[in-house]
């Protein structure tokens, strides 16, 4: 069924193109400098200690220089770079950690989200041109006891002065892990104002194949704010509706406010669903479709860009009563 159901949306995917959406842009700034971003997601901003509970990512985007090797070859041969086109590489770090609503029993709990980490690395190509950017990711990690999820949550459960979680020894087991991502984000739909202050509507679209995500998502944002032009939305976690990973100052102060959704046809979440290769995992009955929205504030003074976003997110799975609201914070810095 959800083959089925995703098939349609994967040929909006391939046709999805800039030529509606045209705006009469210059070509994009070069920039040498590279940008370093740190995201932490975690549900304690919105009260509650459930489902997708933490997140964290450390992020390297280069500058403008054109790079070689692999990035150049992806850049030219799959993202199609034309000869404006401004060419990032970058790696990153992450961790993200579930747990069930109730953790303070060591049963199985079969109708409240599984015990899950993944720890994972990525590597990233990004071409920017005149009203687009185009990226390529793969993710290569590990889900399970490995992932560290257990020590890593108690740890600062202890920290803090909170109780140990009790039910990590029902967690989705061992898995090596890879995700590919291809993700398209337009300058803008819609643009009111000028380069100082205005407002815009930002679309995107992609697609993510792999053992531990696979899903077709979409998104729009609308800003208000100063220099909308320096970035395309703040960076977050995936699968979420997030920026590019870096941003241009043109001057020492821009701001804006933002809200967005984000929908995904998901075919497989392994946090879930469990293993594609296994049947002992535990696991709840997935949706197919889910949302997200999201509202936050952005604020860049000098070379430094601090971000908070409030995410509300509809049901994953059909055992679950009420959506998840967790808080999203991200630092990044020029070099």
């Amino acid at each position: 069924m959800r083959v089925i159901l995703i098939g349609p949306i994967a040929g909006v995917c391939v046709t999805f193109s800039t030529a509606a959406f045209a705006q009469d842009e210059p070509p994009p700034r070069a920039d040498d400098r590279g940008t370093v971003t740190f995201v932490w997601e975690n549900d304690s901003f919105a009260d509650s200690d459930q489902n997708y509970t933490n997140g964290v990512r450390f992020a390297w985007l280069s500058g403008t220089d054109e790079p070689e090797g692999l990035s150049r070859w992806i850049a030219r041969n799959l993202l199609g770079a034309g000869d404006e086109a401004v060419i990032r590489r970058g790696i990153a770090m992450g961790h993200s950690i579930f747990t069930p609503n109730d953790t303070s029993t060591s049963a199985p709990l079969p109708d409240q989200h599984p015990y899950a980490a993944w720890l994972y690395g990525e590597y990233t190509a990004l071409v920017e041109q005149r009203n687009e950017v185009d990226q390529f990711t793969v993710q290569l990690g590990i889900v399970g006891p490995s992932a560290g999820g257990e020590w890593v949550q108690n740890e600062f459960h202890s920290l803090i002065g909170a109780g140990d979680a009790q039910g990590w020894d029902n967690q989705i087991g061992d898995e090596v892990g890879i995700v590919i991502s291809y993700d398209r984000r337009l300058r803008q739909l819609a643009q009111f104002g000028d380069g100082g202050f205005g407002m815009d509507v930002t679309p995107s679209l992609g697609v993510t194949v792999g053992n531990i995500h696979t899903n077709l998502h979409a998104g729009l944002t609308l800003r208000m704010g100063q220099d909308l032009d320096n970035d395309y939305g703040p960076p977050r976690v995936a699968p979420s509706l997030a920026g590019a990973g870096y941003f241009t100052p043109r001057d020492n102060f821009s701001w804006y406010v933002f809200v967005g959704i984000e929908g995904r046809a998901v075919a497989h979440n392994i946090f879930l669903d469990g293993s594609l290769f296994r049947d002992e995992d535990p696991s709840v009955s997935s949706n197919t479709f889910v949302s997200d929205l999201q509202a936050g504030l952005v604020v860049q003074v000098l070379q430094t860009q601090i971000a908070f976003t409030y995410v509300e997110r509809a049901e994953e799975f059909e055992e679950q009563t009420d959506p998840q609201r967790f808080g999203a914070v991200s630092i990044s810095r020029k070099f």
